[in-house]
């Protein structure tokens, strides 16, 4: 089997790719330019036809996709100006064909493949951070915010105030976005600011985008990367200090199943809430912003998506709660190793994905002088064994050596009503060598009160570090090579860690090029991730990873992967994958063959499909896991995920039919009202949920949430105690909630 795995590893490699030019580049060299002050007035309609506008100069936009400069088939012509107040941005998106635009949906921050005009504004010019708006044909809005240079994750539950329009003709589509300053946190000098500028329009049909500056497709997030955008110059521009307050008022009852006190069957415990709460946001100076919250209630968040675990690890899930979306890169501190983390907000409020009620809290996120803050405190109240619980978190952060490089450091606090206490701080660095050639250094360490209580404090057993280097980008060669080790101790209370007492490394290795205008593809990427897991007590290997492979896209946005996947897995104490299903303790080498493909964005209807198939543990395993999304009109979108595991363990005569379903129903009469319904089953947890909410916008910070969340048990039967009732929760709640701006 081996010598057959190498064969195919080697075919991949020398596939013939097509000639590149691999130096370094030198993000965010571009002079500054000043951007246009307008003369007069802009109404905000669409039709982008007041004097005003005349006088600006479309931006000078390149093809990004899906070839490299290549020619710009559909004319198109974007403008950016400010006043006083707005920034502005206006579009002339034209179309050689009306049935290539795209206008899939209405509903808010959830793109479903529509043509769209998007802007990026790294507003404190820190070549790390962004805000990321786009708009659609139809003018849905999107905003998300970037952090770590587009490196990371980018935060899709982030929400500010702005406004657009647009209008559509036989020509094509047409846009003016107005963003208020004052939901742009920036630093001015006298008047005067400079902000980090990415402009783009992308095409649904074609995959085609185009974009300003001139960035090369050098980096997986180029399009959105801080540190190659366009410098531009503000002039007569003040920060204000707006104070926003939003009171909620909510109103419903919750129905939890509980046993009566025989034991002898199961009822309702009805609560009838009726709750007030309030939050607000006041800018202190003119980058540093205050946020406070009384009373913090999240009905309105769409429940976390299920999970079927075939490891021995905990599983994580995101955040998705908007009280701690602002500004959330600040409070970003990865410690290695499969999302890892020194700060995991979701620990605050959150205990097995069930709520506990949040008292209230505050937040200072900004920049004082050259630092980067980030101050947090929260209280939740005791909620049945669970004392009441402080949570702080204190980031700071600053550049050293160039514009691409900082250190920082983040402590945090959990401290109950009973005396039990978790400390933890960390220091870290990434460091800009040369060029693309970067280095990260992280050192993270926990303590708490067992620990000293007890006299077990170890300084290293306490602590993780980690160290990595890495060319970031993906032009020719690229590489990673890092290096985490995690003590027995090391216990972030309010972060998240996956294993513990291991050290982790990571050497990954990747070749990828970018085709001509006369190929139909438009990038061919080979290479090989792998990580090895290696106890720290004795020198042996927990776990261990090689996942060789051969992924190219075509020029309309289509994806294929083939791969192999060869794990090892030293298992010292038995662990169960379900209720019947166990894997041994023992050593174990099983490999598996992968072959995953996914359509273009631009489709109505949107296919992928994974499939994976070899040996695990003693047994063997196949996966299937489809996802489609299928855009009706623009007033409804269907979207569905099902996974399946077939898990067999023949001499064991043990076997695993483990089902994962999600089924998301999206619609939407306009941009004001709409409506998202999500259903979920779980074949391993015996569990089926719905999780329905109803959305009335009024306007920026005006909406009626009308929510419903039920709960089934899917197998009712248990081997000790009466049945398990048909619904295990219940809620239906209604939340209203509305700005006050002075």
């Amino acid at each position: 089997m081996k010598p057959l795995i190498l064969s195919v590893y080697l075919c991949f490699l020398v596939q013939p790719l097509a000639a590149q030019t691999n130096g370094d580049s030198a993000p965010g060299t571009q002079p500054p330019i000043k951007l246009h002050r307008l003369a007069g007035p802009i109404q905000l309609d669409g039709l982008i036809d007041e004097p005003a506008w005349q006088a600006v100069e479309p931006l000078p936009l390149v093809m990004y996709q899906p070839t490299y400069q290549g020619a710009m088939t559909e004319r198109t012509e974007i403008r950016v100006a400010y006043d006083d107040d707005y920034l502005y941005a206006a579009g002339h998106f034209y179309v050689n064909n009306p049935d290539d635009l795209r206008g899939n949906s209405f509903y808010r921050d959830r793109w479903s493949g529509d043509d769209t005009f998007g802007l990026v504004l790294d507003t404190f010019n820190d070549n790390e951070s962004a805000l990321w708006f786009y708009t659609t044909p139809l003018g849905t809005r999107f905003d998300a915010s970037v952090a770590n240079d587009a490196e990371g994750s980018d935060n899709y539950n982030w929400n500010t105030f702005w406004d657009v329009a647009t209008t559509q003709t036989d020509a094509g589509w047409f846009a003016e976005m107005r963003i208020p300053f004052t939901s742009l946190g920036f630093q001015d000098d006298a008047g005067r600011t400079v902000f980090g500028l990415i402009a783009y329009r992308w095409l649904g049909a074609s995959n085609a985008r185009y974009i300003y500056p001139d960035i090369p497709p050098n980096w997986e997030n180029g399009a959105r990367k801080p540190s190659v955008a366009q410098d531009v110059i503000l002039e007569g521009v003040y920060s204000r200090k707006p104070v926003y307050v939003t009171p909620y008022g909510l109103g419903g009852v919750r129905q939890v199943s509980a046993l009566n006190p025989s034991e002898t069957a199961y009822h309702f415990d009805d609560d009838f809430t009726r709750e007030i709460g309030l939050d607000l946001k006041y800018n202190l100076t003119n980058n540093l912003t205050f946020d406070a919250t009384v009373n913090t209630d999240f009905a309105q968040v769409e429940a976390d998506d299920q999970q079927i675990n075939l490891t021995r690890f905990s599983l994580f899930f995101p955040e998705k709660r908007q009280f701690f979306q602002e500004r959330s890169g600040i409070f970003e501190f990865d410690t290695g190793a499969n999302g890892s983390r020194l700060f995991h907000s979701r620990r605050i409020g959150l205990v097995d994905g069930q709520p506990i009620r949040i008292l209230g809290g505050t937040r200072l996120v900004g920049r004082v002088g050259e630092w980067d803050v980030g101050l947090l405190d929260m209280q939740t109240a005791k909620q049945g064994n669970i004392p009441s619980e402080n949570f702080g978190v204190l980031r700071l952060r600053r550049k050293v050596f160039n514009p691409f490089s900082t250190i920082g450091g983040l402590v945090t606090s959990r401290v109950d009503a009973d005396g039990g206490y978790n400390l933890a701080y960390g220091l870290d660095g990434i460091v800009r060598v040369h060029g693309d050639q970067y280095l990260t250094a992280k050192w993270a360490q926990t303590v708490d009160k067992e620990q000293l209580d007890t006299d077990a404090f170890n300084f290293l057993d306490a602590g993780r570090f980690m160290l990595k280097w890495e060319r970031r980008n993906i032009q020719g060669l690229s590489y990673e090579l890092e290096v985490t080790r995690s003590g027995a101790d090391y216990n972030p209370a309010v972060g998240f860690v996956r294993r513990r007492n291991v050290t982790f490394l990571s050497p990954d290795v990747n070749y990828q090029s970018f085709r001509g205008a006369d190929s139909r593809f438009r990038r061919i990427w080979v290479g090989n991730w792998s990580n090895f897991y290696i106890r720290n007590e004795d020198g042996s290997v927990e776990s261990a990873w090689l996942h060789p492979f051969y992924w190219f896209q075509t020029k309309g946005g289509a994806t294929v992967l083939l791969s192999t996947a060869h794990a090892y897995e030293d298992v010292r104490e038995a662990f169960s994958l379900s209720e019947e299903v166990e894997v041994p303790i023992g050593s174990y080498w099983f490999h598996d063959l992968w072959l995953a493909a996914s359509s273009p964005a631009g489709w109505f209807f949107r296919p992928d499909i994974t499939f994976r198939t070899g040996s695990f543990y003693d047994g063997w395993k196949a996966t299937l896991n489809t996802e489609a999304t299928w855009n009706l009109s623009r007033h409804l979108e269907l979207g569905g995920v099902y996974e399946l595991n077939l898990i067999r363990f023949p001499d064991r005569d043990q076997r695993l039919n483990a089902h994962l379903g999600q089924v998301r129903i999206q619609a939407a009469l306009n941009t004001h009202l709409s409506a998202t319904a999500f259903l979920q089953y779980n074949s391993v947890a015996d569990v089926f949920s719905i999780n329905t909410r109803i959305r009335y916008h009024f306007g920026e910070g005006n909406d009626l949430w009308l929510v419903y969340n039920e709960g089934f048990n899917t197998e009712r039967h248990q081997p000790f105690g009466p049945m398990l009732p048909v619904t295990d929760s219940r809620a239906i709640l209604l939340k209203y909630t509305y700005t006050f701006i002075w």
